[in-house]
């Protein structure tokens, strides 16, 4: 199975981050998508990021009625700090009947070239890229590249940042978050 690999702190899951993984599940020949959740880093403060866990189940409570999309907790068991590289080679290793292609937005591309071992996962990967407002690729090694793929898909400008920070302000967030994500934070006041 080809699978898509959707990495972010989802910190919270919005509805921007649904339309671009169901657009590339729907609209590529990716089969799945995998919303990777990634872990808080120990070395930065954790300042309004909740826990790995709580953000998974944000993730797993947004997706169960997308069958396929599906939310892991691999890099959680990875020692830190981790690269895109060797969760990759993780994925490869305990999925093997599957192939693995990284969903990324076209303002990564620019700096592509400095990730921990890139032509690696240009070697044995397929890069899927949606694109950003105000964003072109301006490295060549990238432009052109026969493993990279522009996709044409909704451009979304929701940030977690901006929701958190209207939910702080009791603004009404709720259209920009799935219906069980809202309910549960608010449920749980954890963004105040």
């Amino acid at each position: 199975m080809k699978i898509g690999l959707y990495f972010g702190t989802f910190n919270p899951i919005h509805v921007g981050h649904l339309i671009i993984a169901n657009h590339f599940v729907e609209h590529t020949d990716l089969e799945q998508v995998w919303l990777v959740v990634t872990p808080h880093n120990p070395m930065k403060q954790k300042q309004t990021l909740l826990n790995d866990y709580e953000r998974l189940h944000l993730v797993q409570l947004a997706i169960e009625d997308y069958p396929k999309l599906k939310a892991s907790d691999l890099e959680f068991k990875l020692k830190q700090p981790n690269y895109t590289v060797h969760t990759l080679a993780h994925f490869q290793e305990l999925f093997q009947q599957h192939s693995f292609s990284l969903i990324m937005g076209e303002d990564n591309l620019n700096s592509f070239h400095k990730w921990k071992n890139y032509e690696t996962i240009l070697s044995n990967h397929e890069l899927y890229i949606y694109p950003r407002l105000g964003t072109k690729p301006e490295n060549e090694l990238v432009k052109h590249h026969s493993t990279i793929h522009f996709i044409d898909a909704p451009v979304v400008e929701i940030s977690s940042t901006y929701i958190r920070e209207n939910y702080k302000q009791n603004r009404n967030v709720k259209p920009l978050l799935p219906i069980k994500v809202w309910e549960y934070i608010d449920k749980f006041n954890l963004y105040h």
